[in-house]
């Protein structure tokens, strides 16, 4: 990626709460942006990263995280993180030299993991100095495929799924950065969360009709951080796409996509028979939950090409706003 370093900047100054969107973009087309929503006034400001920046984030924005009052942003296929001010929304430091970084989960001030895509290890870098220190290597993953993803972390444990062509939980060491457990699931765990209870939970995706990895039926799991065994499998229909699992602010409540938005406490023994909200005849392609009130918001890649909608919804499900955000919004990160 080619960073064109413009010479017009605006000001920001977002206090007080908000959201914030990664609009993915199109591969290759670097034109992956950054959005910030503030639901007191539902107002939205598209591009901030650019117009707060003067040059443009680069390509597939994946995902953002905070911490130690910084944003940072996944720069997916340009290979960079950036740290922002999180009123101003300015770069204030990036990291370079990784390989396609997909999320970034942070141990200490001085350390973080960084996952990625097209590579078997993980990469473990210094926040403080913005340098790539060292590596984790994922066992039995080559650099041509698999993936590893999501991270939730357990007392001194981090778990990450591996998702391309892979049907793992992996366990990691952090005071040995090494890898100490596996454990086997449906063949590509799409997402992981931790809930008020220690279980963590993912739904894998089933692969797809002629993968040479195989295809079937996905599944929701839940398992026991402590003991890192599966408690309960709760199976879909074949050709159901479940992704994007998410909880509210308790963590007592699961909320993930499956053409409708579905949603089930994690006490529960069985999947609900109604969604919470029906699908729209669209592309729901992103979801998250206000950790505050419960109000859901749905992103809609509509034809992957065009400005994608957000939707935002009452935590009894009724519509109080939608807006026009960036093409592809896929991620979101509470403020």
């Amino acid at each position: 990626m080619k960073w064109d370093y413009g010479d017009e900047v605006e000001d920001f100054n977002a206090t007080g709460a908000g959201l914030f969107i990664c609009n993915e973009g199109n591969f290759q087309y670097s034109n992956g942006t950054l959005s910030y929503y503030d639901p007191a006034t539902d107002q939205v400001q598209n591009e901030v990263f650019f117009r707060a920046n003067g040059y443009r984030l680069g390509d597939v924005v994946q995902s953002m995280t905070i911490h130690n009052g910084l944003g940072w942003v996944v720069s997916n296929n340009s290979h960079v993180i950036f740290a922002i001010d999180l009123t101003t929304f300015k770069e204030v430091g990036r990291i370079k030299d990784l390989t396609s970084p997909r999320y970034i989960h942070f141990i200490s001030d001085d350390k973080a993991y960084v996952t990625q895509l097209w590579d078997n290890r993980i990469f473990i870098v210094n926040p403080s100095t913005y340098e790539v220190t060292g590596h984790i290597r994922v066992p039995d993953m080559t650099m041509e495929s698999g993936s590893t993803e999501q991270m939730v972390q357990y007392g001194k444990y981090v778990f990450c799924n591996c998702w391309s062509y892979q049907n793992r939980i992996i366990k990691i060491d952090t005071e040995t950065d090494q890898v100490v457990g596996q454990l086997k699931v449906g063949i590509q765990p799409a997402s992981l969360v931790l809930d008020r209870n220690n279980k963590m939970w993912t739904v894998t995706d089933g692969g797809y009709e002629g993968s040479p990895y195989g295809y079937e039926a996905p599944s929701l799991y839940k398992i026991d951080a402590e003991t890192f065994t599966i408690e309960r499998q709760f199976k879909f229909r074949l050709g159901d796409l479940p992704s994007e699992l998410q909880l509210n602010g308790t963590r007592d409540t699961i909320y993930w996509i499956n053409n409708d938005i579905w949603r089930m406490d994690v006490t529960a023994s069985r999947l609900p028979v109604r969604p919470f909200l029906e699908y729209r005849d669209t592309k729901y392609y992103g979801l998250t939950v206000n950790p505050v009130n419960s109000e859901v918001y749905v992103a809609d890649a509509i034809d992957y090409q065009q400005q994608g909608m957000i939707y935002r919804y009452s935590s009894v499900g009724e519509l109080i706003d939608e807006f026009y955000v960036g093409v592809m919004p896929g991620a979101f990160c509470w403020k």
